[in-house]
């Protein structure tokens, strides 16, 4: 199982109801398509660097899964957040290995 994380930003608009709503339909497309969801942090209301989509401010979502070799899930998730207009912003990494190698010893 390879290792991703996806970091996306929700619009500040939102109410907490629709805000809990956006993060349920996000997290469905992965866990539908074959991913293991493994930790969920939510930032809270941040600002934003510079101005995206008119929007100064947005709820930050960093969410860590496992998935097999297929990346449909990833393929879902990208074409349907480019289509969410709550979404401003995502990002998926490649994550790292939990167990890293002790470094080598000049002897």
């Amino acid at each position: 199982m390879r290792k991703y994380e996806i970091m996306y930003i929700v619009k500040p608009t939102l109410d907490q109801e629709a805000y809990k709503a956006e993060n349920a339909k996000l997290a469905k497309i992965l866990t539908d398509n074959g991913a293991t969801i493994t930790k969920t942090t939510e930032w809270g209301l941040r600002d934003l660097a510079y101005e995206i989509k008119k929007e100064r401010k947005g709820y930050y979502v960093i969410l860590n899964f496992e998935l097999g070799e297929s990346t449909k899930a990833l393929d879902e998730f990208g074409r349907i957040v480019r289509l969410d207009a709550n979404v401003l912003r995502y990002l998926v990494t490649k994550g790292h290995d939990e167990v890293a190698q002790a470094p080598r010893q000049n002897a």
